[in-house]
């Protein structure tokens, strides 16, 4: 494994979210789902698709927090213009866990 240096670290932007819209996109050659989430009054809510159909709901997803890299450039997928990477980890059969804030924090709150 590449070592990176403190400032490569820091360079990026984990922000806290919470989803306040998720849609189905039939559009997705893997099934993903259309994610609208909040980062807060000074970033504002961002879009992005994530593939993480198999493991959760549109219910179970709707009003959790999430954590996102934001400064990634914006990247067209399809008909969605993504905003930011919704963060998980990869289980061996494929399906996504998300990396979660365990209790709450403030909108926008950056990983340290």
């Amino acid at each position: 494994m590449p070592t990176i240096s403190w400032s490569d670290f820091e360079a990026v932007e984990l922000r806290v979210g919470r989803i306040i819209e998720v849609l189905d996109f039939p559009e997705a050659h893997i099934p993903a789902y259309r994610i609208r989430a909040d980062f807060g009054p000074q970033l504002g809510v961002k879009t992005t698709s994530a593939r993480i159909t198999t493991l959760y709901t549109k219910a179970d997803l709707l009003g959790r927090l999430i954590l996102g890299v934001l400064n990634f450039p914006p990247k067209r997928i399809g008909p969605v213009l993504s905003e930011f990477l919704l963060t998980g980890f990869a289980r061996d059969d494929g399906a996504i866990v998300l990396a979660i804030p365990e209790r709450d924090v403030p909108l926008g709150a950056r990983l340290l």
